[in-house]
């Protein structure tokens, strides 16, 4: 893995499962990381329990779906380490499950106001801080929701597919600005999302996408983390406005 040293990376949902373990890669690579949740007392543990083992780190607030809190958080990021090479714009909520007749309007407004919304805020001021260096990298997070369809669900397949489309018109943008910006599509893995289904009374529907899944397996959030640092390292230099699945297989059928 290339060395992070005298770099910075932001990763937000970065309290836990993917975003987690993403923060923990950038740091392990040698990388000062921001860690932003909104969820206060969990992203303070998880960059407390990290900076106890050595790493540079900071916690952050975050709603990402409020522009102004998304501008501080940047601006905190850069107060304490001076610049921003990588940003994960990760964060994310499922929605409540309803056919496209009974879908409420109040949760069409919080699930793309975090995933899709939330995502363009990020973007949009960690891509004025890059401006200022001429350079930075950008991984979104989408998911197999963002090029699939699901029933019930489609709200969320809405702002995720949304996310691909602001990652593909963002990189043709910046990319002559020496920033690049791609996408991850995630399948199943074995987070705290996947818990809840199976705590929620879905575990049946989950196990038959499982059988859908060629590998035959849950994904682990490391090879999501190693993916995203991947894309954000100059290996990945030629590699632009892709989108990346992470899948198992899964969506290939």
């Amino acid at each position: 893995m290339e060395n992070w040293k005298n770099k910075v990376a932001l990763v937000t949902g970065a309290a836990s499962d993917i975003g987690l373990v993403t923060a923990e890669a950038f740091a392990e690579a040698g990388a000062s990381v921001a860690l932003a949740d909104w969820d206060e007392p969990a992203v303070q543990a998880a960059a407390g329990k990290l900076a106890a083992e050595g790493y540079n780190t900071v916690a952050i607030v975050c709603d990402v779906s409020d522009d102004q809190q998304v501008e501080v958080m940047i601006q905190k990021t850069v107060t304490a380490f001076g610049r921003l090479d990588a940003a994960f714009n990760n964060a994310g909520v499922q929605n409540e499950l309803a056919g496209a007749a009974d879908q409420t309007r109040e949760d069409f407004d919080r699930v793309t106001g975090v995933n899709l919304r939330g995502v363009l805020s990020c973007m949009k001021f960690e891509l004025q801080q890059m401006r200022q260096q001429g350079n930075g990298a950008i991984v979104n997070c989408s998911s197999i929701g963002g090029i699939l369809g699901g029933a019930q669900r489609g709200t969320y397949h809405a702002a995720k597919h949304g996310v691909i489309g602001l990652t593909k018109s963002a990189a043709l943008e910046y990319a002559p600005q020496g920033i690049r910006i791609n996408s991850v599509c995630p399948g199943l893995i074995q987070t705290a999302m996947a818990d809840n289904m199976i705590a929620g009374g879905q575990k049946e529907a989950l196990d038959a996408m499982l059988q859908a899944v060629p590998v035959g397996r849950l994904g682990r959030p490391e090879e999501i983390s190693l993916a995203v640092v991947f894309l954000c390292s100059d290996a990945a230099s030629l590699i632009v406005g892709h989108t990346l699945v992470i899948d198992g297989g899964y969506s290939i059928q």
